[in-house]
């Protein structure tokens, strides 16, 4: 798997090229229920509470989503004890540890959880396949948050790349990311192992990694249904089915966003050009140069308002119509959590 992707804003330079190139537009693209139903736990628990709220990493990984939260009141840390004892916290989409749950309620802290729920599935698995008496191969992108939060769901998680022995992991999970930290791995007992993998991974990056894992490991137990989220496969299957027609492919996400990295790549491995942005300001005009058809689509994490902006900006520099493809119709609706919505509404300032 390769490290996440970085952008580097646009400087304008030359002219707007020459030939038109048709938009054509992915679908499905941009927010997933996971992610519209942690901005709704934001933007609801500073309705009722007022600011600051106080919110446990980014609640989902774009800049533009973060920072509209944070005019209007929410407070971004990375660890608790940024945030004053007594104080509302909400965790983020990405899931947190025991660990983490256990500070904040150790901090007299009131916690709204907007983990996505497919990612709580994840951690309730883990901790099944622990009292079974399994261990656990996370398979996933170290440093990642969502990974930490799984990892942390058994005691003195550790993240290294490679825990080759049974003295170095105390805890019964490990974490490779490809095909080769598999050859290198060494677990207890290889008849008594499960696998669990990161929400948001490639599909096709995931699936090398797990053949390795049960090529290795023949007895390996899998996950009782797919641990890679619907929306995060039914982009990336739209992403492969529009660059079959396009000679250039831009995302729109942020760069610390993994799904949306992984739709880059996806789209770069189609053996087409392909850009992933934050914003439309990151366009260059030459990338279209010689362009027939430009695919554009977002990550589960970026808004539709910077899909539309980023096809101005593409039509600014001479791309034509646009066409938007046909796609999967998702209909999934998470709920909130219960004590957010049975809480009463106080908007007064915290101090």
């Amino acid at each position: 798997m390769n490290p996440e992707q970085t952008t580097l804003k646009h400087q304008p330079t030359g002219e707007a090229p020459s030939i038109e190139a048709a938009i054509v537009l992915a679908n499905p693209r941009g927010f997933c229920a996971g992610v519209d139903r942690a901005i709704i736990i934001v933007e609801q628990a500073l309705d009722k509470f007022g600011a600051p709220i106080y919110v446990r990493h980014e609640v989902v990984h774009n800049k533009f989503v973060v920072d509209e939260l944070r005019a209007k009141g929410a407070v971004f840390v990375e660890e608790l004890d940024e945030i004053p004892s007594g104080s509302i916290v909400i965790f983020s989409a990405h899931g947190v540890s025991k660990a983490v749950r256990a500070e904040a309620e150790s901090r007299g802290l009131t916690a709204y959880d907007a983990t996505c729920p497919l990612v709580t599935k994840v951690h309730i698995e883990v901790e099944k396949m622990r009292k079974a008496g399994m261990e656990i191969v996370m398979i996933g992108h170290k440093g990642h948050p969502e990974v930490e939060g799984t990892m942390g769901q058994v005691e003195q998680t550790s993240t290294d790349d490679h825990q080759a022995s049974d003295t170095t992991n105390s805890t019964g999970m490990y974490l490779v990311e490809t095909p080769e930290d598999v050859a290198v791995l060494t677990v207890k007992d290889p008849a008594k192992l499960a696998y669990v993998t990161q929400t948001t991974l490639s599909m096709d990056d995931a699936a090398l990694v797990i053949n390795a894992l049960k090529e290795k490991f023949p007895h390996i137990n899998a996950p009782k249904s797919d641990d890679i989220c619907y929306a995060t496969q039914n982009r990336q299957d739209a992403v492969k089915i529009m660059a079959q027609d396009c000679d250039l492919v831009i995302i729109v996400g942020s760069p610390n966003s993994s799904n949306s990295n992984r739709l880059r790549e996806v789209a770069k491995n189609q053996g087409i050009d392909a850009y992933m942005v934050d914003n439309a300001s990151y366009l260059k005009p030459e990338w279209l140069a010689n362009k027939k058809k430009v695919g554009v689509s977002a990550g589960a994490s970026a808004p539709e308002v910077l899909v539309k902006e980023v096809i101005a900006q593409l039509q600014n520099f001479g791309a034509g119509n646009v066409q938007e493809l046909q796609g999967v119709v998702e209909s999934v609706v998470f709920q909130l959590p219960k004590n957010l919505t049975s809480a009463a509404k106080t908007n007064t300032v915290q101090s």
